[in-house]
């Protein structure tokens, strides 16, 4: 049985995207709500809040970075609350009243937010294909807008620093930063680069080939 041949990687492409890129939940989720809105004769109550509590989730992630260490003191904090709730006042829960809450979100709602979530997002995504830096061989080159120059720079003595800096951007995208330290020029700091552990495995493969191919060595 013959082994499958793996294509060698010549060039990584690093795009970095600005932070409404991980609103996507909430355009999947609010193309959903319309599609169930529009069979019912008046705004579903569970939609309304599940979109609402999404919304403000979305927020918190973009507003915030949680490093691992926030991300589990967030977690204890919650564990204990309910913990306290639970064994401490019992009859707090069952003594509440029961309330009924419907945030009246229409079809109509749901409709705008999506295109306009759409919009925004396809117009993020088509300036990232302008946008970018590739890591080649022997350069770091570096594309910025339709007709503008590129840059170049070389990537002898270039050093590679990945962070993982919100739990949550990574859950969602897989997305971390990148710094790129040239030998020579300015240090390049990539905030928030999708896919970063296969990115980075894909520079360090890169690299690490560099310096042993056949037309570099001296005759």
């Amino acid at each position: 049985m013959s082994e499958k041949k793996v294509k060698p990687i010549t060039e990584v492409c690093l795009r970095s995207f600005p932070k409404i890129i991980f609103f996507w939940p909430l355009t999947v989720v609010s193309f959903v709500m319309w599609l169930l809105q529009m069979l019912a004769p008046s705004p579903i109550a569970w939609c309304g809040i599940f979109w609402l509590t999404l919304f403000a989730i979305n927020m918190f992630i973009v507003a915030f970075d949680f490093s691992s260490t926030k991300f589990f003191v967030l977690v204890l904090i919650i564990v204990v609350v309910v913990l306290l709730v639970v064994f401490l006042a019992p009859g707090l829960i069952t003594g509440l009243p029961a309330v009924s809450f419907n945030p009246g979100l229409t079809a109509e709602f749901y409709f705008i937010v999506t295109i306009i979530m759409a919009i925004i997002l396809g117009l993020v995504i088509l300036g990232s294909r302008f946008d970018y830096w590739k890591i080649e061989r022997n350069e770091i080159y570096h594309k910025a807008g339709i007709f503008s120059s590129a840059e170049r720079l070389p990537t002898k003595s270039l050093r590679i620093k990945k962070e993982i800096t919100d739990v949550f951007e990574f859950f969602i995208l897989r997305a971390g930063s990148i710094t790129l330290m040239p030998g020579h020029g300015d240090v390049i700091h990539l905030p928030t680069v999708l896919n970063i552990n296969k990115k980075q495995n894909q520079i360090d493969y890169l690299l690490s080939h560099i310096s042993i191919e056949p037309d570099e060595l001296d005759a």
